[in-house]
């Protein structure tokens, strides 16, 4: 069997255009011609028959895509590179079992995913808790898997950190400073503190200067280098940078933290050929995490676990429509 190619060697050119263009341009000839089905939120390209909030797979077979080439997006991250390599014994694990060539594409944002698998280049991905339902919503993404451990647990908390020498103690200390947000669909790193942090006394952007940092590993960067008074992040992204020795964990302190949200989805473009989403399924469920730079990157982390999004992210919808969020292309930006 052919190797999968590494980042690097993808025809990236192309990948990259879909970001750069419209996602009015993507919709798709038979769009029309659902305009009397059932969609809840979903864009207008999808169906939503039986009600479990994510597109249906189309009823034409000849619309089910059975590409030759899979290609597979984590994230984004701080540096794509190292997790291209991170990736690799899962990367060709998904090879093997579903017999097909695989690739790892590193995407730069949010937005570029969404609108890489709603334009057909992008077949699996992990998309980050927050822009789960807008990929869910804009690009037919279907939620099946999250990262667990072997008794089912999963999932990571909103952490508020300060350098240790601000002088910030307190969540109402904030008032008055400089705090870095991810970014705007980001769920711990800016649609849960601004549902959240209200009930706790202080109110971003009105009792606090909010600044897009752009990433969780950018936003804990910027509060070690005292770039930023503080910042809300995952703990999964931290606890990360720690193992790898990013930061010094004694140069930071934590003010807040939330009960658990879920983690990074993993998904399938809804109009994938059902053979070949029981492979990729089969691929997920199947992989062993221990022994691998993967497991080590993911520590606590043993196994691909069964999830749906109606359930699943339900705590993620309120929070997000408490903040007003409509899944548009506009709020995914």
């Amino acid at each position: 069997m052919q190797q999968p190619i590494s980042a690097p060697t993808l025809p990236f050119a192309r990948l990259a255009l879909c970001s750069l263009l419209p996602l009015a341009m993507f919709v798709s000839a038979h769009a029309q011609a659902q305009d009397d089905c059932e969609r809840g939120a979903l864009d207008a390209n999808y169906c939503d028959a039986n009600g479990d909030m994510v597109a249906d797979r189309p009823a034409d077979e000849s619309e089910w895509a059975n590409p030759d080439t899979l290609i597979f997006a984590y994230t984004p991250v701080e540096d794509p590179a190292i997790y291209s390599d991170i990736w690799q014994p899962f990367i060709d694990h998904l090879a093997e079992v579903t017999e097909r060539d695989v690739r790892f594409f590193a995407v730069q944002s949010n937005a570029a995913q969404v609108e890489a698998m709603r334009s057909g280049r992008l077949h699996i991905a992990g998309f980050s808790t927050g822009p789960t339902p807008f990929a869910v919503n804009l690009a037919g993404a279907v939620p099946f898997a999250l990262m667990g451990s072997d008794d089912g647990q999963f999932g990571y908390t909103l952490q508020v950190y300060t350098h240790v020498d601000s002088g910030i103690n307190e969540m109402e200390d904030l008032k008055g400073k400089r705090v870095a947000h991810t970014s705007p669909t980001s769920n711990s790193g800016n649609q849960a503190p601004r549902a959240l942090f209200p009930e706790l006394g202080v109110v971003p952007d009105e009792d606090y200067e909010v600044v897009y940092s752009g990433s969780h590993d950018q936003s804990m960067l910027g509060v070690v280098a005292q770039d930023y008074d503080a910042a809300p992040v995952a703990s999964e992204v931290v606890d990360r940078m720690a193992a790898r020795g990013l930061y010094d964990e004694e140069d930071v302190k934590i003010i807040f933290e939330s009960d658990r949200f879920p983690t990074t989805s993993y998904n399938y473009a809804h109009n994938l050929h059902p053979d070949l989403v029981e492979k990729i399924e089969e691929a997920f469920f199947s992989f062993d995490f221990a022994g691998t730079e993967l497991g080590e990157e993911f520590e606590g982390v043993e196994k691909f676990i069964p999830i749906n999004y109606q359930d699943n992210w339900k705590v993620i919808r309120t929070i997000q429509a408490a903040n007003g969020v409509s899944y548009t292309q506009e709020d995914l930006e």
